[in-house]
């Protein structure tokens, strides 16, 4: 059992995987897969889902939770007993809960030693990094036409004399 997100990049049992990617590449992924309505599938989204209402799934073997407050959450994954467990994640639930980024996390790792968990949202936050720190794998997935803040960040006055330089080759500065 495997959630492919892209040609080479899959999700498998056995895991805990937070996953930054445009809506548009996550919600093929959950509903184009018929293999997955075979597996109990929980969804968990807090207190707005951008995803839910694109996902097409009928199967009895999909539930749907939304907890509201992060004790709420913490709740829902310790008594998950789902093959595949998604949380479209919602910082909101921490606004006033930070204390419990840390066992939250920790429920998510635990889980993932029996399921397959991905913890997913479009962009990075404050809380979303707190509860990756404990992932297995961090997946991100950028469009190739916008540009990528990392990138900016490591460039430097020195790159301009690099310029029309293969990337391979660059002029080492003096320390």
């Amino acid at each position: 059992m495997q959630i492919m997100l892209r040609k080479g990049i899959s999700l498998r049992q056995g895991s805990f995987t937070a996953v930054i990617a445009p809506e548009r590449i996550i919600i093929p992924a959950l509903s184009g897969n018929p293999e997955l309505e075979r597996f109990l599938f929980l969804f968990i989204c807090g207190n707005y889902s951008r995803l839910i209402s694109h996902i097409g799934r009928s199967s009895s073997n999909f539930e749907v939770r939304r907890p509201f407050t992060a004790d709420q959450l913490l709740t829902v994954i310790k008594d998950a007993g789902h093959t595949i467990i998604f949380i479209e994640h919602d910082a909101t639930l921490f606004e006033s809960a930070e204390r419990l980024l840390a066992p939250v996390g920790s429920a998510l790792k635990d889980a993932g030693h029996e399921a397959l968990v991905v913890l997913y949202s479009p962009a990075m936050d404050k809380s979303f990094a707190a509860l990756s720190r404990q992932a297995d794998r961090l997946i991100e997935i950028v469009n190739a036409d916008e540009p990528v803040y990392r990138q900016q960040l490591y460039y430097h006055r020195s790159d301009r004399k690099n310029a029309g330089r293969p990337a391979a080759q660059k002029t080492l500065e003096r320390v």
